[in-house]
């Protein structure tokens, strides 16, 4: 067959092939036809089971309920300018690096050198690359070679004691070698569908990986604005503690002068215990970010030098990207993952539905067998056979059955998976792209809290200077100002975690690396080579 192949691919006819050889050799040219047709027979066999097509992407032209603007509001002070979403843009494929910081791009590369659930990932992928090239040696034939050497006792009464006498024992040598071939007939398309199932593995462990690629990049990124806006906060509330510390000591003083009564120096007192209770579980927060950080780049807390994040050297982008609805199940890596693992669900059925007909074995031997070594391959020495076998499945106890029908409720679960997947998924967009109009907004009246509270506190601690307000406005004022910071901060923040959330929601532009679109090529050829099949 493969001589038939090579004599295709240089133009040969098979009539042309028949008359290469002498006429002498007509026996052997018969032989060689049969075994071509045979090859012919397996490859033209049709294949069981349904042919697999990717689900249709949901008919939908918006990801919200209701029509979303093309720009936030602005308001002013960091973080805070306006934000245009761009319909059809393309996301890079590293997104991260929009938002401008050095720091944060040493530490992503550092994280995709050492982190475990990736190498992990990509340690699956690998087994399913393995796997595949596993599954298509069932194309070709079987070739082994085998040789042995023993020494046996013979005694004739093993043939019963009337041949005691006649069958003389005897102890001897016995030299076997031979090349053993077999070969599958893949009528049915078992066999295919195998190998359908393992390029679908393939694709689903390679989907997986960028899934985790995705996760990861987007957990840092996430976390790193966490940190910031933990230490912007716990910058706030030590300027505010200094604040109130510096207020109690002029209240001291007054009371030594006799202006102000001690019940005020207590409740200042008490203000700045209740201001310094903020501080614990700020840095406990951000304790744990940063212990989250140093196992996504794959150290040990005690052992990794992290750097320190501020919002100050976060940009915000700008321009957002937003795929089109009829192009985002391309793009998630999770869909395509659930696509893939709903590809092998469907093969599987194939699979067992061919165990439902014969499989047929061709098997063929030559070798030589003697007792000594000398002219061991001498012509007299040579022991060949050709065998076929054929297994038709008549009697299993309904396993065949029961197994046809787990496939066929494997198929619809996996579907069900996939549609939940795909739900999920704009559902992620939706969540994004309302939060990302919401923080805008949110953060603009933030801005303009605190701008007010912050007029209150310094206008309330002049009357109090002069004795026009009581302690309790100062206190009040106090408590408002840093609620308003520290609600300005923590809506600042969500800005940035958002934005980044929506790059992920999209898919995070996998397939503009150039990493990606070779591993993506070759995949192709294998979709190929399994048409072809």
């Amino acid at each position: 067959m493969l001589f038939y192949l090579l004599s295709f691919e240089k133009g040969i006819s098979l009539g042309q092939q028949m008359d290469y050889y002498p006429r002498q050799n007509k026996g052997r040219k018969v032989k060689q036809f049969v075994f071509i047709i045979c090859w012919g027979c397996c490859l033209i066999g049709c294949t069981l089971g349904p042919d697999f097509k990717p689900p249709c992407s949901p008919k939908t032209t918006s990801y919200t309920e209701s029509q979303l603007s093309l720009k936030t509001i602005e308001s002013k002070g960091q973080g805070g300018k306006a934000q245009n979403f761009i319909a059809g843009g393309d996301i890079p494929s590293e997104w991260w690096r929009l938002f401008h910081s050095p720091t944060l791009n040493n530490l992503i590369i550092k994280a995709l050198k050492n982190n475990q659930n990736l190498q992990a990932a990509q340690a699956a992928w690998r087994q399913a690359e393995g796997g595949l090239r596993a599954s298509t040696a069932f194309l070709f034939p079987m070739v082994s070679f085998e040789s042995s050497a023993q020494r046996m006792g013979f005694n004739g009464a093993q043939f019963g004691p009337d041949n005691v006498l006649e069958v003389p024992s005897s102890t001897f040598n016995l030299y076997n070698t031979s090349v053993n071939v077999a070969y599958d007939l893949d009528f049915f398309g078992k066999n295919r569908r195998q190998i359908e199932a393992s390029v679908a593995q393939l694709d689903y462990q390679r989907f997986i990986v960028e899934a985790t690629f995705l996760t990861l990049t987007s957990n840092i990124v996430t976390s790193a604005i966490t940190e910031a806006s933990l230490q912007a906060q716990i910058q706030e509330t030590n300027q505010l503690i200094l604040l109130q510390e510096s207020m109690l000591r002029v209240m001291e003083k007054k009371l030594q002068v006799g202006t102000i009564s001690h019940l005020d120096i207590l409740a200042q007192q008490t203000q700045l215990t209740k201001t310094q209770e903020f501080l614990p579980p700020l840095q406990k927060a951000l304790a744990q970010t940063r212990h989250t950080l140093s196992v996504l780049i794959g150290e040990l807390p005690s052992e990794s030098k992290l750097p320190v994040f501020n919002l100050t050297e976060l940009e915000l982008p700008l321009d957002l990207p937003v795929s089109l609805p009829s192009c985002f199940v391309r793009q998630r890596p999770d869909v395509r993952a659930a696509e893939e693992f709903l590809h092998a669900t469907s093969a599987q059925i194939g699979i067992a539905k061919a165990n439902f007909f014969p499989q047929i074995t061709l098997a063929a031997s030559y070798g030589f067998s003697s007792n000594v070594l000398n002219g061991f391959f001498d012509p007299q020495n040579t022991v060949w056979n050709v065998m076929g076998s054929l297994l038709q499945p008549i009697f299993q106890g309904g396993a065949l059955e029961a197994k046809y029908d787990i496939a066929i409720a494997a198929f619809e679960q996996a579907f069900a998976q996939y549609r939940q997947t795909v739900l999920q998924a704009f559902k992620n967009v939706a969540d994004t792209l309302r939060a990302l109009e919401l923080d805008a907004k949110q953060l603009y009246l933030q801005t303009k809290a605190e701008d007010a509270a912050w007029k209150t506190f310094v206008l309330t601690q002049k009357q109090y200077q002069v004795g026009t307000v009581s302690y309790l406005s100062i206190l009040d004022a106090e408590r408002q100002l840093l609620e308003a910071r520290m609600s300005r901060i923590q809506a600042q923040a969500n800005r940035y975690a958002d934005t980044a959330a929506l790059f992920q929601a999209l898919g995070g532009g996998w397939w503009n690396r150039n990493l990606v679109c070779e591993m993506m090529s070759k995949n192709d050829k294998r979709k190929l080579f399994e048409e072809d099949l």
